[in-house]
């Protein structure tokens, strides 16, 4: 989602941004003051708004009067390449130079100040999966324990990653396991069933197994499940 003020937008260029437009299987469909209006209000409540918001009053402000948003949405199937990724990428980067203030990226439940979504995403000029997805750490009932989650990786048309029960100790590895599982996958690597992990810092034995489904909503897609032995 690009919240602004679009007026009449002129043409894509498609050596400056990288991209052919809206992909193939995507819509982008405009909502504001006569065209269901209350699409602009769905993400403004609720703890990631309200977190958002705590964090980033000047531009929450901002987002609240904005009286038109753009929605890029869309399911393909599965392909050999990210172009419709680079496509979107380009094409949300040009609703924001032309009248965007902010990117709302639901997959990742992230708010893009428009320097830092080009600074991060558009400028690197590459598939920079780490900011793409978002690593999550949440409680488990013991709280020497914590479940590592991502967000994000079905932009790539890969399963998210989950690591139930990490102890204390091991947290910088598991996070350097997922960091690395992350940029494995998007850059088209498969995690096989039952596939081991073999890092120093982990204990031996740790295996992945695939789970979960698209209507999954800790992670809305399937996801693999790295369990310890």
């Amino acid at each position: 989602m690009v919240y602004g003020s679009f007026g009449n937008l002129p043409g894509l260029s498609a050596s400056k941004y990288r991209s052919q437009g809206i992909p193939a299987g995507f819509d982008l469909m405009r909502y504001g003051p006569d065209e269901h209006p209350e699409v602009l209000l769905r993400f403004q409540c609720g703890y990631v708004w309200e977190n958002f918001r705590a964090n980033n009053l000047s531009l929450a402000d901002r987002i609240v009067e904005c009286r038109e948003c753009l929605v890029l949405r869309g399911e393909i199937e599965d392909c050999g390449n990210l172009n419709y990724l680079r496509d979107s990428v380009g094409l949300l980067t040009f609703l924001l130079d032309h009248g965007g203030i902010t990117v709302y990226d639901p997959c990742i439940f992230k708010w893009w100040e428009a320097d830092d979504w080009r600074k991060r995403i558009f400028e690197p000029a590459d598939a920079v999966p780490r900011q793409h997805v978002v690593l999550l750490t949440s409680e488990e009932s013991d709280p020497t324990l914590a479940w590592f989650h991502t967000r994000g990786m079905r932009k790539f048309g890969r399963p998210e990653l989950s690591v139930h029960n990490a102890p204390t100790r091991h947290r910088e590895a598991v996070i350097d396991l997922c960091e690395r599982l992350i940029e494995l996958q998007a850059l088209g690597g498969v995690i096989d069933e039952g596939q081991e992990i073999r890092m120093k810092s982990l204990p031996a034995g740790m295996t992945c197994h695939h789970a979960g489904d698209l209507d999954d909503p800790d992670f809305n897609n399937v996801h693999v499940e790295v369990r310890w032995n």
